[in-house]
């Protein structure tokens, strides 16, 4: 049995998010991320040192996102039809880096640069298939973190900017197995 795969339009894409921001939910997550000193102002130091750590944390994740999807991007191995779909995933990723360094700096602390060079398994893409695999894994890592991430949190707005970037994670993560012929939300829970 063969399946047709539906690789979402960039353009279907950025209505679904215009539609998205136009509801308040992403524009709240944001103000409440970058928002967060006059928070922290009352947090303890200790407290808004661990934010920063966790930040820092979810920056590295974003920026080896971004190099991975780069990776892919220029590897020739995509289709003219799913390429799009991943550099705008690698946009997502992008805006996360850009909030997130942005609240590290806003916290007193130092965002962490991306690596020189990461180590990704390239003699291992072939073909289509194994880098949207490479990639789902690593959206999936990347919705373990921010589960495990958002109750960490001594400030209680930046847990809500997590959990929504979570969100989007969760949908990129979705996205890839549909176009991998897998079923797109495995089970009633993330874990």
């Amino acid at each position: 049995m063969t399946s047709k795969l539906i690789v979402p339009s960039s353009d279907l894409m950025l209505a679904g998010r215009r539609t998205f921001v136009a509801s308040g939910m992403l524009s709240a997550a944001a103000v409440a991320l970058l928002g967060g000193q006059d928070a922290l102002a009352a947090k303890s130091k200790a407290g808004a040192q661990g934010d920063v750590d966790i930040l820092n944390a979810a920056l590295g994740a974003e920026l080896q996102a971004i190099a991975a999807y780069q990776v892919g991007a220029e590897s020739g191995l995509l289709s003219a039809g799913v390429k799009p779909v991943a550099l705008e995933f690698q946009g997502h990723h992008k805006a996360h880096a850009d909030v997130l360094a942005g609240t590290v700096r806003k916290l007193g602390g130092r965002p962490v640069a991306a690596k020189p060079k990461y180590d990704f398994p390239l003699q291992q893409l072939k073909n289509q298939s194994d880098v949207l695999q490479f990639a789902a894994g690593l959206e999936k890592g990347a919705v373990s973190a921010y589960l495990a991430a958002v109750p960490r949190f001594a400030d209680r707005a930046l847990s809500q900017a997590a959990a929504s970037i979570l969100g989007d994670e969760a949908m990129h993560w979705a996205v890839l197995r549909q176009v991998l012929g897998e079923r797109p939300v495995p089970s009633a829970f993330v874990g």
